[in-house]
């Protein structure tokens, strides 16, 4: 089942895991300058740089060679800012909506011309050769050998096993003089190198008959698979394409009618770049329909060294296609500006920078996160979060596909940055669609999984837990104003305190019910084919969300930016459908190839049975497996068109 499971997430999981310190710190880092330490101390201590996994467990060795990294700036006036972006983006503000220029932003929350010069005279000093800034001037990339940081950072950078590679990271924690505004270092961990040109990714075939073309076509019968729950089970969906899903979700009527997204952009934020992206696009298009779509791209330079081997480049690649194939279906009028990042870990900080810096799109897609609430570099991620609401930027977040993640990390937690309460996190559903398109019902993804042995399921169904969507409470962050008295206190308490909740609303995500995705591929002769597969996890419910408000922002005329403080606002109205727990049980069958792409090596048949994600389940209102529910395609669209 190891090879089958590439149909789910694409949910591109960042595991640059860094300490619980990094988190408990961040309100000071972003609220003051020069960091969280006193200034009566010569250095400021900057947490959240060592991983969790660089442990003395793991040691290899001392690192060598160069480093590419990139130094953090605070934001000046932070609570000033807090309160513009929070004016900006709430519907009951006399501000909402009156978004700052990025020139706007720099000339008032930037770090000055004068700080930049001071750090990067400091770095230079320090044998840091400096190699550009961002636009907001809250990143200051550099490189230098590794005994040249260790002496500016004062620390030690070692080699680690992680993930099957020899792995960088510090050994200590980082420090930077007091005087300075650096709230964080990024790119310490890791070594990169630029990907090579490799060919596309072996052929995956899943869409294996029969299956059904709607939800409950096709039962099977009892000499094909074992009843379960007492009855026969129907056979899953090959896979949902573009018309069912716009029907399903009810806006295909306003796509025909013009409201397709024309005049919005919608920026999707991945590592690398697939070669073949735009001949796949237009076959796509062209079988579903679709209008062909408006793609710019763009390759943030960068590297990627001995951890970025080419099934990683390809699964992001795939990640690519199935990002860019559901936002064009949910908008085919809109334009889309890809960013493809040098590698999946402060490459993904420094992509989504430029996006917001530079306001490319007001729409930001991101299918990936790190496992549970840690992450290195939280805090350059929270400010550019802070940046896009004050601009008028909406950044969405897949919640993740493992459930409530403790089967992964030992204990129950939400993935970040989808437990940020400036994003919008998107949760996943199963979701049946009717024959004539038609929206049936909704579940909360959480898939069971027993195989047929014989004549038999093993385990008994509904079998062991296999994946399902992410969210939780947050043990670090506070309970959003827009959530209060919308989540249920006993969600919101869960540790003390009232913490965020994810995630804030869903779409499909199951695989078992997935969605169609084209994509060239390589057959064991070495031929390269165009060919579809059906795939899932919330990796396909953040874009669907990120399309679905294209269409919002069109119709309304204007930005929506943040969408949170609004999208709260409709709970329990007819806008939202109210995902709740299923009356009977639900379980489907599904075949696969065994070997993946024809059926020499056989036939392997599973049984998958819906249920709550772990410690995540679905009730009636808010719950923390799909949020507030599903959007109610033309309801939706015509309420958040009213400011």
């Amino acid at each position: 089942m190891k090879a089958e499971r590439a149909d789910r997430a694409l949910f591109a999981k960042v595991i640059v895991a860094a300490s619980l310190a990094a988190f408990l710190t961040l309100a000071a880092l972003l609220a003051v300058p020069g960091g969280a330490a006193g200034r009566a101390s010569s250095r400021a201590r900057i947490s959240g740089a060592v991983p969790r996994w660089a442990n003395p467990e793991s040691l290899l060795g001392e690192a060598r060679g160069e480093v590419e990294f990139s130094v953090v700036l605070g934001w000046r006036h932070p609570e000033a800012l807090n309160r513009v972006g929070r004016a900006v983006s709430d519907p009951a503000s006399p501000r909402y909506g009156e978004y700052l220029s990025p020139r706007s932003f720099r000339a008032r929350f930037s770090p000055t011309r004068g700080q930049v010069s001071a750090v990067r005279a400091w770095m230079r000093g320090h044998g840091l050769e400096v190699t550009g800034t961002s636009a907001g001037r809250m990143l200051i990339d550099a490189r230098a050998s590794t005994a040249a940081v260790e002496r500016a950072f004062g620390t030690s950078l070692r080699l680690y096993r992680h993930a099957g590679a020899a792995v960088r990271a510090p050994a200590e924690g980082v420090s930077v003089p007091s005087g300075l505004p650096i709230v964080g270092v990024i790119g310490l961990d890791g070594g990169y190198q630029q990907p090579a040109r490799i060919p596309p990714p072996p052929i995956y075939r899943n869409i294996v008959k029969p299956c059904s073309v709607y939800w409950g076509q096709k039962f099977a019968k009892k000499k094909n698979a074992p009843f379960a729950f007492g009855q026969k089970q129907p056979y899953l969906p090959c896979g949902y394409v573009p018309k069912q899903i716009q029907g399903a979700y009810g806006v295909g009527r306003a796509i025909r009618h013009g409201n397709d997204g024309s005049g919005v952009k919608v920026a999707v934020i991945d590592a690398f770049a697939s070669p073949t992206i735009r001949r796949d696009l237009r076959i796509y298009s062209h079988r579903h329909g679709l209008r062909r779509l408006r793609l710019r791209q763009k390759i943030v330079p960068g590297n990627c060294k001995k951890n970025c081997p080419p099934d990683l480049r390809q699964g992001w690649w795939g990640e690519e296609t199935l990002d860019l194939d559901a936002v064009h279906t949910m908008a085919p009028g809109a334009k889309v500006v890809y960013v493809g990042a040098p590698n999946p870990g402060p490459g993904l900080t420094k992509s989504l920078a430029w996006v917001v810096d530079h306001r490319a799109a007001r729409i930001v897609t991101n299918s990936w996160g790190s496992v549970g609430e840690y992450g290195v570099g939280v805090q350059a991620f929270e400010q550019i979060f802070a940046e896009g609401m004050a601009e008028g930027v909406g950044i969405y977040f897949s919640s993740g596909d493992d459930g409530d993640e403790r089967d992964t990390i030992g204990h129950v937690s939400p993935d970040y940055p989808g437990s940020s309460p400036r994003v919008t996190s998107v949760g996943g559903t199963s979701l049946a669609v009717g024959p004539l398109n038609n929206y049936r019902f909704e579940l909360g993804w959480g898939t069971y999984l027993a195989t047929k042995q014989g004549k038999h399921w093993t385990p008994k169904p509904p079998g062991d837990f296999y994946y399902g969507g992410g969210g939780g409470t947050s043990r670090f962050f506070a309970e959003p104003r827009y959530q209060r008295g919308v989540v249920p206190r006993h969600l919101a308490a869960r540790y003390g305190g009232r913490g965020r909740v994810s995630p804030d609303i869903s779409m499909l995500g199951d695989p078992t019910t997935g969605f169609v995705v084209g994509q060239t591929q390589t057959l064991p002769s070495k031929k390269r084919i165009y060919d579809e597969a059906r795939y899932g996890g919330t990796s396909l419910s953040s874009p669907l969300m990120a399309g679905f408000m294209a269409l919002a922002d069109q119709r309304a005329g204007f930005a929506h930016g943040f969408v949170n403080p609004a999208l709260y606002r409709l709970y329990r109205t007819r806008t939202i459908h109210d995902v709740k727990p299923p009356r009977v049980k639900v379980a489907m069958i599904r075949n696969d190839y065994t070997n993946t792409i024809n059926k020499a090596g056989g036939i392997t048949t599973t049984l998958r049975s819906v249920g709550p994600a772990g410690t995540l389940r679905t009730k009636r209102g808010y719950d923390n497996l799909t949020g507030l529910g599903s959007p109610r395609g033309g309801p939706m669209l015509r309420a958040l068109a009213r400011r």
